[in-house]
């Protein structure tokens, strides 16, 4: 069987609620399960819990599901590089230990079968963007962290998922139309293809699944889309990648 690399990012698992959290967390599992027998490496891309917080002795209720494959995967030998993004950024070391998956905070370069790809969640990066920047130190603050620590886990996470539910709301569900010229992420990728080729350079955090290509060069700008609306995923056989929409 020919053997693929998996990329996914944005599935917001526990958002809005319990009842439509677990509507597509149920999906997102008959995705993973669907690629068992044919991924040799997965990366998710950022955002794939919508809020995540660690305590020394709590983590939070849910995502058994996910996490369970997850670990079933990682105990085959399978590679998981999972990134963190703007909704799971205090995410430490408890899926390191417990499930076996590689943690990203940074961009990360691969080359698989002759082909370069750069990866990042995306938040943050390029030029402009700066109030999220300023608000992602905040958040990022280890005097803060602590602070936020030391409430009730009840309250910290309720707090924690009614902010996120109205930021997101806030902006909508569905993503903004898209205009290169002017896309901080899209100009990103193009500045450091000027600096160094890459043939792909995959992202999240835009919620919308696109397949672009660098006029330049003809590098490919990957959005993976998101699991809130789209149900989307990208996969690299070796030769080509490609976005798919996940039907059952």
């Amino acid at each position: 069987m020919e053997k693929k690399i998996y990329f996914a990012s944005d599935v917001h698992l526990g958002f809005p609620n319990y009842r439509e959290g677990r509507t597509r967390e149920l999906r997102f599992a008959a995705w993973l399960d669907s690629i068992e027998n044919d991924v040799e490496e997965l990366y998710l891309l950022g955002d794939i819990f919508d809020f995540w917080f660690e305590y020394k002795k709590v983590v939070p209720r849910g995502f058994t599901r996910i996490i369970g494959r997850l670990a079933s995967l990682s105990d085959r030998g399978i590679p998981i590089h999972f990134f963190v993004g703007n909704h799971d950024l205090w995410l430490t070391d408890y899926l390191l230990t417990e499930v076996g998956v590689i943690i990203h905070r940074e961009p990360y370069e691969i080359i698989r079968n002759g082909r370069s790809f750069y990866l990042a969640h995306g938040d943050g990066l390029g030029s402009g963007d700066h109030g999220y920047k300023l608000l992602k130190k905040i958040f990022t603050n280890r005097t803060l962290r602590w602070l936020y620590a030391g409430l009730h886990p009840n309250f910290a996470l309720k707090l924690a998922h009614l902010w996120s539910k109205n930021s997101r709301y806030s902006k909508g569900l569905i993503a903004e139309e898209f205009n290169p010229y002017s896309d901080i992420l899209f100009n990103y990728a193009k500045d450091l293809e000027k600096k160094q080729h890459h043939d792909y350079y995959i992202f999240g955090h835009r919620h919308r699944p696109l397949d672009l290509q660098i006029p330049e060069s003809g590098a490919h700008f990957i959005n993976l889309g998101d699991w809130l609306t789209h149900f989307t995923y990208a996969s690299f056989n070796g030769e080509k990648l490609t976005l798919h929409k996940f039907e059952i």
